[in-house]
């Protein structure tokens, strides 16, 4: 384990009491959201305010991460169908997994999150669809009924946070060999991009289009947060962020055509499941082809006004699955989005290799679907 990983795990873990009866241990942790969170470790079960962050949990436990799952947001199953019928195949037991939330913190039910007696509740730092944070009153309720909560992200600042919070997660779950494994492959794979791009001052000016098809309206994106975080980590030039004054925000089709994009890129929020039902949306993520993404990518740019752009009309457009934002698996879509905006200096690189990876060492079954896709062949 090298001196980083060591640090960061040591770091996380406060104070440690003597072990109780049934071999597990009181320690004090510090949580995402800077609280000092005391609870009995190694946690047997957990209720997880989003779903989505289940394949979190999958990585340090891989050989049955739903049997730990006390309760968990709907938000897995309604936003990213195509994953959580991947779990459910490998663990049939996930319907029966009590549904806590339906994506927002305002559906939230603090009653069936402590019928479920979790030793855990894992919410996000901010802006999820579930409890975060902020939402104090929550927190309280659990916590008075003997509930310890933890706070994690993947969102906000998901290149940062993903290691602090995988570490977190491998401490309480006892999990810290896996952890230290997951990391030191995360960060090898991230410093394949870092190093490479130190010094780069050409920066391509990227249009980051978020969940194209979900509005008739062009076109929503993302500023300084969640997956134009990527675009700078990548070294292009997020227009979003100096377009929009928060996390996300609406730009017009004729703003576009007066600063025009040198590279256009857009997120996938289609599913091979809904995807004749919702046929404006880009399908990306488990279960799609390549044949079935380009066909729905060339769809989406054939909108009114979105057409006329110089990036489309060179073909410099791209999508990604939009779940990138919430996944420890995000550090393949940074390197595809590299490959994209520099292309001679990542020629020998091999994002789709580093997908394949993930899911074979830390997820329960292999890769299976596209999850990025260029316009162009």
């Amino acid at each position: 384990m090298t001196y980083l990983r060591s640090a960061l795990l040591a770091a996380l873990v406060l104070t440690g009491g003597p072990a109780l009866a049934d071999g597990r241990q009181t320690i004090t942790v510090t949580d995402l959201a800077g609280r000092e969170v005391t609870l009995q470790a190694p946690i047997n079960s957990m209720i997880l305010g989003e779903g989505r962050h289940l394949p979190a949990v999958a990585v340090l436990d891989s050989d049955d991460p739903v049997a730990r799952i006390a309760g968990m947001g709907g938000d897995l199953k309604n936003l990213d169908p195509s994953t959580y019928q991947q779990f459910q195949a490998r663990f049939p037991a996930i319907e029966e997994v009590p549904i806590i939330g339906q994506g927002a913190a305002a559906t939230f039910s603090v009653e069936k999150a402590i019928a479920s007696g979790p030793d855990v509740a894992i919410f996000g730092l901010a802006g999820g669809h579930g409890p975060t944070a902020r939402e104090k009153p929550i927190l309280d309720q659990l916590e008075k009924a003997g509930i310890p909560v933890l706070i994690v992200d993947f969102r906000a600042d998901p290149l940062v946070n993903t290691p602090k919070s995988l570490a977190l997660l491998g401490r309480i779950m006892g999990r810290e060999a896996r952890a230290a494994e997951f990391l030191e492959f995360y960060n090898n794979q991230l410093a394949l991009v870092q190093k490479r791009l130190a010094g780069v001052t050409d920066r391509p000016r990227v249009f980051l289009e978020s969940r194209v098809g979900l509005n008739e309206a062009c076109c929503e994106t993302i500023g300084a947060a969640m997956l134009g975080r990527f675009v700078e980590w990548a070294f292009g030039t997020n227009m979003g962020s100096t377009l929009v004054p928060g996390a996300s925000g609406l730009v017009s089709i004729e703003t576009l055509l007066t600063n025009q994009p040198e590279i256009y890129l857009a997120t996938a929020i289609g599913s091979p499941l809904t995807a004749a039902e919702m046929p404006n949306r880009i399908v990306l993520g488990a279960g799609a082809g390549i044949e079935q993404a380009r066909a729905s990518l060339a769809h989406a740019m054939t909108r009114r006004g979105v057409a006329e752009l110089d990036a489309v009309k060179a073909g410099q457009v791209f999508t990604l699955w939009h779940h990138f934002y919430n996944t420890p698996m995000n550090v393949a879509a940074v390197q595809a989005m590299a490959k994209w905006f520099h292309p001679a200096l990542f020629a020998d690189l091999d994002p789709e290799a580093t997908l394949r990876t993930y899911f074979e060492r830390f997820q329960p079954f292999p890769a299976d679907g596209v999850y990025w896709v260029a316009l162009k062949e």
